[in-house]
Formats: structure tokens, sequence, C-alpha cells
């Protein structure tokens, strides 16, 4: 890749709040998931009891639809990632594209 190519994208304004936002977004969809399964394991680890109930008279536990719960997580938070990326994220790498074009 042509090195003044490089330059004139890291320099762009646009670029710069692409990586910005992305980074930050990204930062705070990972935290919410570390919370979400971390707190799962944790519970799995420290509070069995609780995970153990049943829910009704069948052999449903408190735990099944809790661990669901986390697998059901990680798609919404992937779906809303990738809805971002594809409309503001995609818009403004289009900018810098378009921008930085000889």
């Amino acid at each position: 890749m042509d090195d003044n190519l490089v330059q004139r994208i890291a320099s762009n304004p646009a670029y710069q709040q692409l990586k910005a936002k992305r980074s930050r977004f990204g930062w705070w969809l990972t935290l919410a998931m570390m919370v979400v399964y971390y707190g799962f394991i944790l519970l799995v680890a420290f509070n069995k009891p609780f995970l153990s109930q049943r829910l009704g008279d069948g052999v449903m536990t408190v735990g099944i639809p809790l661990g669901f719960g986390v697998i059901l997580f990680t798609i919404i938070v992937t779906a809303v990632y990738v809805r971002r990326a594809n409309t503001e994220f995609d818009e403004l790498s289009a900018a810098v594209a378009k921008a930085v074009r000889p």
C-alpha cells in the first residue's frame, strides 16, 4: 500500500471519528458480555442452590433459562454490533474512502 495513502487515511478526521466510535462501542459491548457471562459463571460457582431450584413440577431449573439467556444475549449483542457496523460505521468508512481518493 502506498505510504502517502496510508498517511492520508490516518490523518483524515472521519477516520479518526470512525476509529474512536467503533472502539468505544466495541468496549461497551465487550463489558456487557463479560458481565453477563462471568455473572453466570459466578452463579454456577458460588450459588448452586439458587440455580438448582425447580421451576414448577417438571425438571426445569432456574439455571436452564439463565444459561439460555446468556446465549440469547450473545446473539443480541452480535446483532446490535452488526446493525451499527452496517449503517453508521459503513457510512464513515465510505466517507473516508471518498475523501482520500486521488
